[in-house]
């Protein structure tokens, strides 16, 4: 099993997973649910972000929600591919080993982990533990959401790994509390949660 090759994200592939509104895998209105409610709830826990990375940011959908939600915070975008980096100025980089100098208050990874082979998911899921030291947003499609047909094929890329649930959820435990709804608290967070709060034992 591989992870996926760089050449894959080419202007075509963006054509059409983000751009086209007949085939792209989200919407604008799902995004801005999906910001109102990630933002919301970290201000509910007082968790501050001023610095957001944003890592296999695409064609940055998530920049001007972050500019909406938090006017203050440096957004910061990373991706893999050659392509998107050139059009848009993002900083060209992996989830498996990409390097800060200091880890963010708020880290996107929406999309992205399915695409690598179980060797380089186990290695990103640690850098996450590096990256983050506030709250983690991750959207991944598992293996339980193909065999509980929550996955519309027709739109999904089909490379895509199907990794067990339980493989992400190992690789995030020593460094992140399970909040629930694809949100992660860090460790290093000076955050208290009460422990049904969190979907961890």
């Amino acid at each position: 099993m591989q992870s996926a090759r760089e050449e894959w994200f080419d202007e075509a592939y963006y054509q059409r997973y983000y751009l086209d509104p007949r085939t792209r895998v989200t919407d604008p209105q799902h995004l801005a649910r999906l910001a109102a409610f990630v933002f919301s709830y970290l201000q509910y826990l007082r968790q501050p972000v001023a610095r957001v990375l944003d890592l296999g940011c695409g064609v940055g959908l998530w920049q001007p929600l972050v500019a909406q939600h938090q006017p203050g915070a440096r957004y910061h975008g990373v991706e893999y591919s050659a392509y998107l980096c050139e059009r848009y100025g993002w900083e060209q980089g992996s989830a498996v080993d990409y390097r800060a100098d200091e880890p963010f208050d708020l880290v996107i990874c929406q999309g992205v982990l399915p695409y690598l082979a179980p060797r380089d998911l186990k290695a990103a899921l640690a850098n996450l533990g590096r990256l983050c030291r506030g709250a983690l947003y991750l959207e991944a499609v598992t293996r339980e959401d193909y065999e509980r047909g929550s996955i519309d094929e027709e739109l999904t890329d089909p490379r895509l790994h199907r990794h067990r649930a339980q493989l992400y959820r190992r690789g995030l435990a020593p460094n992140f509390l399970n909040l629930g709804g694809g949100l992660w608290l860090s460790r290093q967070a000076q955050v208290p949660v009460f422990a049904l709060e969190t979907l961890d034992d």
